[in-house]
């Protein structure tokens, strides 16, 4: 089995836990704006002190790629590459979209045949969003939406279709279809993190400390056609 100290920054929510077998072991949250910069490194000192300790040493470092905020992303992935780097661990990246579904899978009664669509807000009706079914198997490709009652009316006519995440709220004003489910509270947080990051470890899905970047949201939206922005 494995210990990891998770790290998530994409989003006004700063989080830090550490997992051993399975088992969050150490967890902090800060949910009181994007203040990464101030709050990440005594969280992460916080943790590393616990685990210390308790002589338990980390396996690998698990933080969230994106999409995201440009600088909670940047913030959140330069402390882990450097704990990597100083403990000489393993860098193991958590797409933000299916880190939302974690939570949903764990605390919600979703039908077998339900799609999520974790949604993260990006600007006017335009979300960034993946569609996945219960077991995480991609639906579509993740990408830009601009919402209209016709975005997901596909998936809707053939499943029960939940939305979660920071940008589902306004997008539930113009989806009025009776499969669509809004859940709220759902937010990306490092102790949702563990059985992703052990699944990618458990698979040697790493990545090169050195050139991994994180996806920032803004990255994507510049490459969007001018007419849809």
């Amino acid at each position: 089995m494995s210990t990891i100290l998770h790290i998530e920054t994409s989003t006004n929510v700063c989080s830090v836990a550490a997992s051993e077998d399975s088992q969050v072991i150490f967890q902090q949250e800060d949910h009181s704006g994007p203040n990464h910069a101030e709050r990440l490194g005594t969280m992460v000192d916080e943790a590393l002190s616990f685990t210390d300790n308790h002589a338990i040493p980390f396996d690998a470092v698990a933080v969230s790629c994106g999409p995201g905020s440009y600088t909670g992303l940047r913030i959140g992935v330069s402390m882990a590459k450097g704990i990597c780097y100083g403990r000489n661990l393993k860098l193991i990246a958590v797409p933000t979209l299916e880190l939302l579904c974690v939570p949903v899978l764990l605390r919600e009664m979703v039908e077998d045949d339900a799609l999520l669509c974790p949604m993260l807000d990006a600007r006017r009706m335009e979300v960034y969003a993946g569609v996945y079914t219960r077991a995480l198997k991609p639906v579509r490709e993740v990408g830009a939406d601009i919402v209209t009652a016709e975005t997901y009316k596909d998936y809707l006519d053939a499943h029960p279709v939940y939305f979660f995440g920071n940008g589902a709220q306004k997008c539930m004003e113009v989806i009025h279809h009776p499969n669509a489910h809004l859940i709220e509270g759902i937010e990306p947080q490092a102790k949702w993190m563990q059985p992703l990051a052990e699944r990618r470890l458990l698979n040697d899905e790493t990545e090169d400390v050195a050139y991994f970047t994180p996806f920032y949201l803004k990255d994507f939206v510049a490459k969007m056609p001018k007419k849809l922005i």
